[in-house]
C-alpha cells in the first residue's frame, strides 16, 4: 500500500498506458477504491450525536466490553465511497447481458412507477383485508393472466423464488400421492434440466435418478420409460432444456409418466422463450414454477425475496399451498386454513408467512397489460429470432454442439471445442470483459464440455447483438490461434484475473483492528 497525502491507504494496481502503473491506483476517471474500513476512522463522525445517556443494562454480564471500531465517514466521504463502487459494477442498464438462462432483459421504468404507487409501496400484509382490496385484486389479476398462458388450473402466488417454487410444487407432489396412500422415494431428472431440480428433490427426501440426453441434447425418451416403476413420484423435466432447446417428447413423457401413477413437474424458468405460444398444460404438465424476473421483467431478487409463482394441474389444485385470493360478489377475500373448504382440502399448508412479493406482483401484471396477449407472444418470437441470430452468425468461429437439431430456443450454446491446446472458454469469458460485455454463462450444461450459453433476450437491438458478436468472435479468433496475450485477460477491468479455485479453497481473511483497539486489549 502507499499512503496518500492525507493518510488514507489505496492500492496502485491500476496500469496506464505504455503499463506504467499510476501512483494512486486510479485509471483516469476509474477511481481505484479502498475498503470501507480502510477509508473511514473509528473515532470519527460524520454527524454529531449527543452522547447517550446512562443507562442500566439489561444484558446479564453480556454487555460490550469495547468499541464496535465501525468506520466514521463525512457525508462526502459516503457518498464518494459509494458512488465509486456502483461505477465498478455491471448492470443491465449500462450494456448486454447475455447471461444463458438467467433472461437479464430490459425491466420498464413504467412498472417501477407502477410499484412505488401508494397503495401498493406502503401496505402492510396484516392489514384488514377490507383496506387492501385493489392489491388484493393485483394478486388474483396476475394469477388469472399466468393461468390463462399455462393452461393450468391454479396457481400459487407465495414462493419467493425459482427454487422455492420447486419446493412448491414437489410438496404438493407429495401430498397428492400420500393423500391417496402411495407415497414414493424416486424423482427422475433429466441431464438436461437445471441445477436446482435435483437439489429440490433430494431436499424433499426423495432419491435422485439421472436420465440421460440423446446427442441432439434432448430427453432420451426410450431411457426415460425403461426406468419409470410404481416408485416414481415424479420426473422434473426443464423445457425449453438448458441446452436451448425444445423438448418436443414433453407429451409422450407425460402421458408415461401419468401412465404409472406419477406427476410431471416442469422447470418454467425458461418460459420467456414460449410465453404466449404453448401452454405447458396441454403438453400434460402438473407443476411449474414461473420466474417472473425472467419472463416478465420483475427485478432479479428486486432488493429481497423474487417470486416463483407455481401454477398446478386440475389434479394438483387441491394440494396447492396457501393463503389464495379468491373474488366473490362482495370483493375479494383471502382463503386461509379455516375457510379453504373441500377444493383446496388436501393444502400442504403454507410456504411463507403472508402472500408473496407485493412490488414483484405490481410489476410483472404492468409488464402483462401494457404487453397484451399479441404483444407477449411477440416476445417470446423475439427472443428466440435474437438467440438464433447469435447461433448463425457465430458459425465458424465457435462450435455449437447441438446446431444440427433445429432452431434453438431463447438460448444459443457453445462449447470450447476446437480451441488452441492449453485454452479455455475461462479465457474467452475474461477475454469479453476487456471488450467492455459481461460474459455469457460458462461451464453449464454440464453436458457440454466447456460450455458457453448465451441468452440475448428480446429487448436488445440488432446493433447491440452485431457489436456483441464482433467481439464473440475476436476473443473466440485469439483462443484459436492460441493468442498467449488472452490469458492474462481482463487487462482494463478493475481488477485482473483472480485465482477463483485458490481463493475458494484457501481463503485469506484478515481483520486489522484499529491501534487504539490493539492498545486496549494489550492493556
Amino acid at each position: 500500500m502507499t499512503m496518500l497525502k492525507e493518510g488514507r491507504p489505496t492500492r496502485p494496481v491500476a496500469v496506464a498506458h505504455e503499463g506504467r502503473p499510476t501512483t494512486t491506483g486510479n485509471k483516469a476517471l476509474m477511481l481505484e477504491e479502498a475498503l470501507i474500513f480502510e477509508i473511514g476512522s473509528h473515532d470519527t463522525t460524520g454527524v454529531d450525536i449527543a452522547p447517550a445517556p446512562e443507562v442500566k443494562s439489561r444484558l446479564g454480564g453480556l454487555e460490550r466490553r469495547k468499541a464496535l471500531a465501525l468506520p466514521g465517514l463525512s457525508e462526502p466521504e459516503t457518498v464518494r465511497h459509494y458512488t465509486r463502487l456502483s461505477r465498478q459494477n455491471y448492470g443491465i442498464d449500462l450494456g448486454f447481458f447475455p447471461l444463458g438462462s438467467c433472461t437479464m432483459k430490459h425491466n420498464p421504468r413504467l412498472n417501477e412507477k407502477v410499484a412505488r404507487m401508494p397503495g401498493f409501496a406502503d401496505i402492510h400484509p396484516l392489514a384488514p383485508v377490507a383496506t387492501v382490496q385493489g392489491a388484493l385484486g393485483v394478486i388474483h389479476e396476475l394469477a388469472e393472466w399466468l393461468k390463462t398462458l399455462t393452461g393450468m388450473a391454479a396457481v400459487a402466488m407465495s414462493p419467493k423464488a425459482g427454487a422455492h417454487g420447486e419446493l412448491c410444487g414437489l410438496l404438493a407432489i407429495r401430498a397428492a400421492l400420500e393423500a391417496r396412500g402411495d407415497a414414493r422415494s424416486v424423482v427422475l431428472v433429466p441431464e438436461s434440466a437445471h441445477g436446482t431440480n435435483p437439489a429440490t428433490a433430494a431436499f424433499c427426501g426423495y432419491a435422485v435418478e439421472d436420465i440421460p440426453a440423446t446427442p441432439e441434447g434432448r430427453v432420451d425418451l426410450a431411457a426415460l420409460e425403461a426406468r419409470l416403476g410404481p416408485d416414481v413420484a415424479a420426473v422434473m423435466i426443464t423445457n425449453p432444456n438448458t441446452c436451448g432447446l425444445f423438448e418436443r417428447d414433453l407429451k409422450k413423457i407425460a402421458d408415461a409418466v401419468h401412465g404409472i401413477g406419477g406427476f410431471v413437474y416442469c422447470d418454467g424458468a425458461n418460459f420467456n422463450a414460449i410465453v404466449g405460444r404453448v401452454r405447458p398444460g396441454d403438453l400434460g404438465v402438473d407443476a411449474m414454477h414461473i420466474n417472473l424476473h425472467k419472463t416478465f421483467s420483475t427485478p432479479h431478487g428486486g432488493g429481497g425475496p423474487g417470486s416463483g409463482p407455481v401454477v398446478f394441474s386440475a389434479a394438483l389444485a387441491p394440494f396447492a399451498p396457501l393463503p389464495f385470493v379468491e373474488k366473490t360478489d362482495d370483493g375479494y377475500v383471502l382463503v386461509e386454513e379455516e375457510t379453504a373448504g373441500e377444493h383446496h382440502a388436501g393444502s400442504f399448508g403454507r410456504m411463507v408467512a403472508f402472500h408473496g412479493q407485493m412490488g414483484m406482483f405490481t410489476r410483472a401484471l404492468t409488464y402483462i397489460m401494457s404487453h397484451g396477449s399479441d404483444g407477449l407472444r411477440q416476445v417470446s418470437g423475439d427472443a428466440v429470432l435474437n438467440a438464433n441470430y447469435i447461433l448463425r452468425s457465430l458459425e465458424g468461429a465457435l462450435d455449437a454442439p447441438f446446431a444440427g437439431s433445429g432452431p434453438c430456443m431463447h438460448e444459443a450454446l457453445f462449447s470450447d471445442k476446437g480451441m488452441a491446446e492449453g485454452f479455455t472458454t475461462l479465457d474467452i469469458a475474461k477475454g469479453l470483459i476487456d471488450e467492455g460485455f459481461h460474459p455469457m454463462t460458462v461451464y453449464f450444461p454440464l453436458v457440454v464440455h466447456g460450455a458457453m450459453l448465451v441468452e440475448p433476450t428480446e429487448t436488445e437491438s440488432k446493433a447491440a447483438l452485431d457489436q456483441f458478436i464482433t467481439a464473440f468472435r475476436s476473443v473466440a479468433e485469439r483462443a484459436k490461434v492460441g493468442d498467449e496475450a488472452l490469458k492474462g485477460a481482463p487487462y482494463f477491468a478493475p481488477r485482473r484475473r483472480l485465482d477463483e479455485t485458490l481463493a475458494a479453497r484457501k481463503p485469506v481473511l484478515v481483520w486489522t483492528e484499529p491501534a487504539a483497539a490493539v492498545a486496549e486489549a494489550a492493556e
